[in-house]
């Protein structure tokens, strides 16, 4: 149920001074860092300054033979991808060679070339030719791709240019990962064009992980802007950014300690694919290279990482909760403050209401007595030439101040205080009786009405005219929400502790998640054109006055649910609230 007062500012400690409309009692934020920091900085500040001087004091002790596993496994891994790019190149090569453009041009014969060559040679998914204007003519694959150009793809302009090309992983037309090889051959018309074929990262993903042996090594392979072409253990999956960047001119192997994000020394090894924008690299962080000459000292970092934890724990809890205490003393407050506020405000709209309801009803009652007079008038009247046109300017003058009685009518029901008149209640005959009203709109319209009603559902006592106000209002909002042919579900059933629930949901346009908060204020709506804003506060106000609750929920552009919750007794009558 949408509660008024959820919608107050709360005195919350991480809200900084500054964003409040008045100036706190207390300010949360500086007193919880004030005593976060300075207890940290009296128990943590000696644990820092041991670790610290321990790590330098070792820090020469990194030497060259730590790193020579990681350049055997660099030197390898490179050159088993060399080997599985340059032998499927060349396989393209020979296919382009072997065979002419018609006959490449050919889907069947391209097929059975195709299927020969997924059999022999893992990792293709597709192939295809391409003219000399980027467009796809020939193609054979599980993708709809004969056609498309791709004149404005850098892989093509290289392939044109260079005579072959091995692009970046990427997701393209297919939305999976994957690269491209492509070759070029010159037709006999003297116009070049290209075979290109789509491999899976399968097999790089393979050559990865035969060379990861050890848990605290991580392999991959990134691009020349260093976003990752193979998934990370600790640096994200395919196509994010992996944090490290291979120097631009690179064409060897490099080993080098680089400082990480948290401050630790890892050593990397950089292993640039010749002919391809791949680079292998192999990551693994210095100490966990030297375990076996810091065993003791991990234990002694263990116990001081613990320490600092327990510490952390300690002060951050602590301090949270004695800045919640008078956090949560001064909420109170505050929320007392808006609840006077709220009914106060609700109070003088009442007034406001009735006020205007009763200056407008006099003058709206004139015109509707002399535009009716001048329709008759004009109706019986037989020296009127133009009867028609006299009657299209009275009924729209007719119809507006039936308009707006309807709307004064609706702020007097709003501002007056009635007693509620309690009798036993079928809420399902009473939920039918207020579809009925309705039922030559939905017939007209097409509408769905269907009913769910739970098993032992009791008789309630409550106000039945109320009820049928506030039952009708909701539907009435759902039958103008959903489209012709659309539906509206109603259910019924028995609650725990003495309540019942009845849920109104239709499948219509919904409501914006930003608009709920507000939906049950008053002169709030969406109906720009002839809504009051009047109808969901009333009928809020009706159903708190029974002793029930009422909460909405919806998806936007899909459904919305209105859910009333009622007492089985409702209370005989409760001060304060407002039709």
């Amino acid at each position: 149920m949408p509660d008024h007062t959820q919608a107050t500012k709360k005195s919350e400690w991480w809200i900084d001074d500054n964003d409040v409309g008045e100036q706190p009692l207390f300010r949360y934020r500086t007193l919880w860092t004030g005593i976060v920091v300075s207890t940290c900085l009296v128990a943590l500040l000696p644990l820092f300054v041991m670790v610290a001087a321990y790590y330098v004091q070792y820090e020469k002790a990194f030497v060259d033979e730590v790193k020579h596993p990681i350049k055997l496994l660099a030197v390898s891994a490179r050159r088993s991808l060399l080997y599985y790019l340059e032998e499927r190149t060349i396989l393209l090569d020979f296919i382009v060679r072997d065979l002419s453009q018609a006959e490449l041009l050919d889907q069947a014969r391209m097929a059975r070339l195709f299927g020969n060559l997924r059999e022999n040679q893992s990792g293709f998914v597709d192939i295809g030719l391409i003219d000399d204007q980027g467009v796809q003519r020939s193609y054979i694959g599980p993708y709809d791709l004969l056609g498309r150009s791709y004149a404005d793809q850098p892989w093509f302009q290289e392939t044109l240019f260079e005579g072959h090309s091995i692009s970046e992983v990427f997701s393209g037309y297919r939305r999976f990962p994957h690269f491209t090889l492509a070759v070029r051959r010159v037709g006999e018309n003297g116009k070049p064009y290209l075979l290109r074929a789509t491999l899976n990262t399968t097999m790089l993903d393979e050559i990865r992980d035969q060379t990861e042996e050890r848990s605290t090594r991580d392999t991959f392979i990134i691009n020349r802007d260093g976003i990752l072409q193979t998934p990370s253990k600790r640096f994200g999956q395919v196509l994010s950014a992996s944090g490290f960047s291979p120097p631009p001119d690179l064409t060897d192997l490099l080993v080098k300690e680089e400082a990480g994000p948290s401050g630790r020394t890892r050593v990397v090894a950089y292993a640039p694919i010749t002919g391809s924008p791949f680079t292998y690299v192999v990551v693994e962080e210095r100490d966990d290279l030297l375990v076996s000459l810091f065993t003791l000292r991990k234990k002694l970092l263990w116990f001081l990482a613990g320490s600092v934890v327990i510490i952390l724990v300690v002060v951050f809890s602590a301090a949270t909760m004695m800045v919640n205490r008078l956090r949560e003393a001064d909420d109170k407050r505050l929320n007392m403050l808006h609840k006077i506020e709220y009914t106060a405000k609700m109070a003088s709209i009442g007034r406001l209401a009735a006020g205007v309801a009763h200056e407008i009803n006099n003058p709206l009652a004139i015109i509707n007595e002399k535009a009716g007079l001048l329709k008759d008038y004009v109706t019986l009247s037989t020296a009127i030439a133009e009867k028609d046109r006299f009657l299209r300017h009275v009924e729209p003058i007719i119809s507006s101040v039936e308009r707006c009685a309807k709307i004064t009518r609706r702020l007097l029901r709003f501002a007056k205080h009635i007693d509620v008149h309690r009798e036993p209640i079928n809420l399902e005959a009473l939920l039918r009786e207020v579809v009925g009203f309705m039922e030559k709109e939905a017939a007209y319209r097409g509408l769905g009405i269907a009913f769910h009603i739970g098993e032992d559902l009791p008789v309630i006592e409550s106000d039945r005219g109320r009820l049928q106000q506030v039952f009708l209002n909701i539907i009435n909002n759902a039958f103008g929400a959903v489209k012709d042919g659309g539906h509206v579900d109603i259910s019924m059933q028995r609650e725990d502790e003495g309540f019942v629930s009845i849920c109104i949901e239709d499948d219509g346009v919904g409501i914006p998640k930003e608009h709920l908060k507000s939906i049950f204020e008053p002169f709030f709506t969406t109906k720009e054109k002839h809504g009051t804003g009047l109808g969901l506060s009333i009928t809020y106000g009706i159903v708190e006055k029974l002793g029930g609750k009422i909460h909405v929920e919806s998806e936007h552009g899909k459904w919305t649910r209105f859910t009333v919750l009622l007492p089985l007794t409702a209370p005989q009558s409760t001060d304060g609230n407002h039709e």
